[in-house]
């Protein structure tokens, strides 16, 4: 099995992602092949001695998307870019799936011109892990569609029951809808058409969730909007960050909490590897048809690690296939769903 890594994604390219993807092949019985400027690629892998026993093949990359360049128009006047040739690397059936820390938007644009989309999904979606008070829980979009529909938040429910299933190992995964109310009535004109298309399918809605119930565990997965949702996710990124600041701050100000710090430092470093984004490393690129993990773009070397390692597990169970079986098995009742949302 192989692994594709766009060495040149994100804002520590190349360092981080190499030294990244190379401790999760030393760990797990994968191979990689290493996507971008091949004298950058060389150069970093001579800072490790070992990189010569790994399995690794290196692919030549002419270009690289910036993180400020608009996805669309640069993958059409840089058709050699890294995360271009890494999901064509997967699409030629040289690798089980691709991992990427760059733009975003340029990603999510390459996997989907790569793979086509799985039968009956009309959008990708980007789905996020995320921990709460019952355990964790799954947000999509969370930002591969700035501009959705109705009838694609619904099939966000669809997909992310699929993932949460596989993820939290529940046969019956709740569903909420991200609005500014838990009335029906609340929230905006796609809020509303979502939220009566929902309640019409068997998707084990619940109902509307707020934005301060996100991390409460009240359901399992969690449609919005991508916009709204990339916001949610970067708002609660900046939230623990401070909180952890504040509780080091306050921690260390005087003698006797110094003290304090020092007896409950374990418990510190439990909280924080259960609020680090690192800790899952990515985000799976739902309905596509291939293996794509989309990376934050200030990704540590812990979090690709993080990151590869779930490429090469879920391409292990074969995490596409059983993706598109479930879609299919659903297909026909979202319709019947489309449907009734359409006259109603």
């Amino acid at each position: 099995m192989h692994i594709a890594i766009d060495t040149a994604g994100g804002d520590f390219a190349p360092r981080n992602i190499i030294d990244g993807a190379l401790v999760a092949a030393r760990r797990f019985d994968f191979g990689l092949t290493l996507v971008g400027s091949r004298p950058a690629m060389e150069a970093e892998l001579a800072r490790h001695g070992d990189a010569s026993r790994l399995d690794i093949r290196l692919v030549e990359a002419e270009d690289v998307v910036g993180m400020d360049e608009a996805p669309a128009e640069v993958l059409r006047r840089k058709p050699r870019s890294s995360v271009r040739q890494a999901a064509e690397v997967v699409a030629r059936g040289e690798a089980e799936a691709f991992f990427s820390a760059g733009n975003t938007g340029a990603t999510l644009l390459a996997a989907h011109a790569a793979f086509g989309l799985l039968p009956g999904v009309h959008r990708p979606a980007l789905a996020t892990a995320f921990p709460t008070l019952r355990g964790t829980a799954v947000l999509l979009d969370a930002g591969a569609n700035v501009a959705c529909r109705p009838q694609h938040l619904v099939q966000f429910a669809a997909m992310g029951r699929v993932y949460a299933r596989l993820l939290l190992d529940k046969s019956e995964p709740s569903v909420g809808l991200l609005s500014i109310g838990e009335e029906a009535t609340k929230g905006n004109e796609l809020t509303r058409d979502a939220h009566r298309r929902l309640q019409a399918s068997d998707l084990g809605f619940i109902g509307n969730v707020e934005a301060r119930d996100l991390f409460t565990g009240l359901a399992d997965v969690i449609v919005c909007d991508g916009f709204t949702g990339n916001v949610a996710l970067k708002v609660s990124e900046g939230l623990v960050e401070m909180v952890e600041a504040l509780l080091r701050e306050e921690l260390k100000r005087t003698f006797t909490t110094r003290f304090g710090y020092l007896l409950s430092s374990r418990a510190f470093r439990r909280f924080q590897r259960r609020v680090d984004y690192s800790e899952v490393g990515g985000a799976p690129l739902l309905g596509v048809a291939g293996l794509c993990i989309v990376g934050h773009g200030h990704s540590s070397a812990k979090a690709v690690r993080n990151a590869v390692v779930l490429a090469y597990r879920y391409a292990s169970q074969r995490f596409v296939e059983r993706v598109a079986r479930e879609i299919a098995s659903v297909s026909s009742g979202l319709r019947v769903v489309e449907r009734k949302g359409a006259g109603s």
